[in-house]
């Protein structure tokens, strides 16, 4: 019986768990149509809250303005839109596709309250968002 060196085990267990992770995301995140009803992904997110807002950061590298929609549904917040695949790559081999494409949303739920959009930009591909609390 031979004896493994158990630094190679555990390289050979990072690198198998890395491909199969990888396997998973090409998977998942297959760039979709528009006409998809369900969304492919959704996008991270930061949540902060005062005692009058509620701030939502949201990453969306890529999306138009025109791509985008926010709806406040009691105490949810909806973002949600679709992301296109750049010009470039339509006549292109991809070689990798690790950025998601499609359609996206993200419902948010907020504490019990009531919320109206006080402001939004969508900047640099980070949507920042400024819930007011009615009182």
């Amino acid at each position: 019986m031979t004896v493994r060196d158990p630094r190679e085990w555990m390289w050979n267990e990072a690198c198998a768990f890395m491909e199969r992770a990888e396997r998973m995301q090409r998977q998942f995140f297959q760039p979709a149509q528009r006409s998809s009803a369900s969304p492919a992904w959704e996008p991270p997110i930061d949540v902060f809250e005062t005692d009058h807002a509620v701030e939502i950061i949201a990453a969306l590298p890529g999306v138009e303005p025109k791509d985008l929609e926010i709806d406040v549904q009691g105490n949810h917040v909806v973002i949600s839109g679709f992301r296109h695949l750049p010009t470039v790559t339509r006549n292109t081999a991809i070689h990798r596709l690790e950025i998601p494409y499609g359609r996206f949303e993200r419902r948010i739920q907020l504490s019990p309250a009531e919320f109206t959009v006080a402001e939004y930009e969508l900047e640099r591909g980070c949507l920042t968002l400024r819930l007011a609390k009615r009182t």
